[in-house]
């Protein structure tokens, strides 16, 4: 797979002053009624302007192009007035700038037979979060539930929790501890109002709508020929991102993916490292 920009500045200064302090307290267990009942949210629209902001923030999609209706952002950065919001957080691997402070919560990182902590090959400077069992899951839950209730604090509609795919890709992560992580995620989300986006993972995808998932963000599905996968659980509800690189190697052009029924109906094709309008690589279209 094509290697993406991560959000630049990492999930924020909470969760760094969390990770600097000492382990966390078992966090209260979620009111399911209240999550789902008490606190409605907004799925993102299905029509209108798209772009996918992790390597910084802009306005418009061009320096005279229209303001993004639905947009995202990493958690750090401010949400854009006007537009349907979409926070990102890394919900199962560490952010670059924390690795640091992570590693004072070692018990919550995966490692490997030696000891060693296990690092994304792709993102050498991304530790995985190891949701195995029960106490984990309390403390890695504990870290990152200020950073998606800060989310809603600041005006975001929705959160899209990065990396769920870890259980594939590492084969120390327990596949139900991860789903239920998941879960855990989904009612801190709802209680806060908050949409929840599934990340990648095209093969999750039944599984991941199961358990509360509202839609799907997905890169290189028009690629991989995986749409139809996400298109399926989720309906119209699917963000859907291309970056040129992997569109030539499967021999495939951005109009072609236009023109297949299962693509997204907000479908752009981004610059691999996502920047922002006005610097120099930037490249965007929308289906």
């Amino acid at each position: 797979m094509e290697r993406r920009a991560r959000a630049v500045a990492g999930t924020g200064a909470a969760l760094l002053l969390l990770l600097a302090a000492c382990t966390p307290a078992r966090p209260p267990t979620p009111d399911r009624s209240a999550a789902t009942q008490g606190q409605p949210v907004t799925l993102p629209p299905t029509g209108g302007v798209f772009d996918y902001q992790l390597g910084g923030p802009s306005e418009r999609v061009a320096e005279k192009g229209p303001v993004p209706t639905v947009v995202e952002r990493d958690s750090s950065a401010t949400a854009l007035p006007g537009a349907y919001n979409i926070c990102y957080v890394n919900g199962f691997q560490t952010q670059p700038d924390e690795t640091e402070a992570w590693k004072q919560h070692s018990d919550l990182l995966a490692q490997d037979a030696d000891g060693a902590l296990l690092v994304d090959p792709e993102w050498p400077d991304e530790h995985i979060l190891d949701p195995s069992t029960p106490w984990q899951r309390e403390g890695i839950l504990a870290l990152v539930e200020p950073v998606i209730a800060s989310c809603a604090e600041r005006g975001f509609d929705a959160v899209e929790i990065d990396n769920l795919d870890t259980f594939e890709r590492f084969a120390s992560i327990d596949r139900s501890g991860a789903f239920a992580l998941a879960a855990d995620y989904v009612r801190v989300a709802h209680r806060h109002a908050l949409a929840i986006g599934q990340k990648n993972a095209a093969g999750a995808t039944q599984r991941a709508r199961s358990i509360g998932f509202d839609f799907a963000v997905t890169e290189e599905c028009g690629a991989f020929d995986e749409c139809g996968e996400y298109r399926e659980a989720y309906g119209e509800h699917v963000l859907q991102i291309e970056y040129p690189g992997s569109l030539q190697r499967s021999g495939k052009t951005f109009d072609e993916v236009c023109a297949t029924p299962d693509r997204a109906p907000l479908t752009i094709l981004r610059d691999v490292e996502l920047v922002p309008v006005g610097q120099a690589g930037r490249r965007y279209e929308q289906c």
